[in-house]
């Protein structure tokens, strides 16, 4: 990981230099070009979880026996809201900057963290809500 690392650094570096070069003009160009790299990146490396994962199960099911650790079945779930909000992090907080400063990068980022916090709630133990049996109801 840290070799990609490394080529995404060096790609910025060259997203950086073209935008002196360019100037401003060329600036959401640049950025998007940057931001689709970094987003393949993220594909790729979500696509390579997810394959050794399933290849992990299938080994587990050819063998008939259980995996040393349950694994979480809303995983996926949380972990594609997290890439999908700090992707989207990125061009919001570029916004944010621009049309209020110090202050709007705060806001988005508060923002960002609320929402995040509020969809990780949602499989917080102790805020599932206990089913009522119909029983209860009166006619």
């Amino acid at each position: 990981m840290e070799a990609s690392d490394s080529e995404l650094k060096k790609e910025l570096d060259a997203t950086l230099h073209a935008r002196r070069d360019l100037g401003e003009e060329y600036e959401s160009a640049l950025v998007e070009s940057f931001l689709e790299k970094v987003e393949q990146r993220l594909d790729g490396t979500v696509d390579r979880r997810v394959r050794r994962q399933l290849a992990e199960q299938q080994m587990v099911v050819a063998r008939g026996t259980r995996p040393p650790q349950a694994t979480d079945p809303n995983f996926g779930e949380r972990f594609g809201f997290a890439i999908i909000s700090m992707i989207l992090a990125i061009p919001l907080s570029a916004i944010g900057v621009v049309q209020a400063g110090i202050e709007g990068l705060v806001v988005t980022w508060l923002g960002i963290v609320g929402v995040n916090t509020v969809h990780a709630g949602r499989w917080w133990p102790w805020t599932r809500r206990k089913s009522t049996p119909d029983s209860d109801w009166e006619e």
